[in-house]
């Protein structure tokens, strides 16, 4: 077999909410409410982004369908609200399928509202079981079924890992996130197969290509300096800036990012920045796409500035 492809196999949840938080009293007025759920706290409680955020408080109730209500129970500091649903498990799932809409990015949705076609289109058609993620992890959208036919044509390897997409691939930089070397958690898996699977790849000399910045992110915080992959469940807060030394990851393929975010950090720490900045350049000259329905790019470090595998 050839190098070892990785994907983020997360599976995306409608998680864009309109509601109505109803008026406190006779005198108050009903407030309309665009809510994005962005982290599992719970069965039932999801921390959220939500607007019109000024207007919204701690124990406001919001309606956002026929016998689908939560109640904020925090607001925090940052911003972000915490809802406890009225729902759990497979009920709060069911009512979020009717409700929700694929959180399409904001550079989108104001352009356009999601439509039932994002749910196949904002969705990997590789995506798992696991429905936890709030955004896609953009580089897999480029894979149909007929392209994987033609890897596994190629004798390419095909692995999964899996990383719920939070607020900490998403979110931009914040000066505490600079400050503390770490973004927001998220939960990511690799199993032990996959581990078994890249380390004896890696081993025979083929390449370890993450697809996306997930899987790469998911990749590193599993390995060991001498870039055994080892299997892990649980939340990872990697941020990966200039400087980092990468420990499996041999190329990266990915979308286009936006500046000044951790996803950009990340390239230009595999690559370099004047080499990132060059590409952006051409690719801004060039018409390239950029962000979640953009272009992709197959980054290839010089051969001395890849990973040795380290038994």
């Amino acid at each position: 077999m050839g190098d070892v492809l990785v994907f983020n196999d997360t599976r995306v949840i409608p998680a864009a909410l309109k509601g109505i938080r109803y008026a406190r009293d006779e005198n108050g007025a009903d407030v309309k409410v665009d809510a994005n759920l962005v982290e599992c706290l719970s069965p039932n409680t999801w921390l959220s982004l939500a607007r019109p955020g000024k207007r919204l408080k701690q124990g406001d109730a919001i309606e956002f369908g026929d016998g689908f209500t939560a109640t904020i129970v925090d607001k925090m500091e940052t911003g972000e609200i915490v809802l406890a649903f009225n729902l759990q498990g497979d009920v709060l799932e069911g009512a979020l399928d009717k409700y929700g809409v694929m959180p399409l990015p904001p550079y989108i949705a104001r352009k356009r509202p999601a439509d039932q076609s994002d749910r196949e289109t904002y969705q990997t058609v590789f995506a798992g079981n696991e429905a936890e993620s709030v955004a896609a992890p953009t580089a897999g959208l480029h894979f149909t079924e007929g392209l994987l036919a033609a890897l596994d044509r190629a004798e390419l390897a095909r692995e999964t890992v899996r990383l719920h997409v939070g607020l900490g691939t998403f979110s931009p930089l914040q000066d505490s996130h600079l400050t503390s070397g770490k973004l927001h958690a998220e939960w990511r898996r690799v199993s032990p197969e996959t581990a078994n699977n890249i380390n004896a790849a890696r081993q025979s000399g083929q390449r370890c290509v993450p697809i996306g910045t997930t899987a790469l992110r998911t990749l590193e915080s599993a390995a060991t300096p001498g870039g055994i992959v080892q299997s892990v469940t649980g939340p990872t807060d990697i941020f990966l800036q200039p400087g980092y030394k990468f420990r499996a990851t041999d190329a990266l393929v990915t979308n286009f990012h936006l500046p000044k975010s951790s996803l950009f950090m990340l390239v230009c720490a595999l690559m370099g920045t004047d080499v990132m900045q060059a590409a952006y350049g051409h690719a801004i000259k060039s018409d390239y796409r950029f962000y979640s329905y953009g272009d992709a790019c197959l980054l290839l470090p010089k051969a001395a500035e890849r990973p040795p595998f380290l038994a």
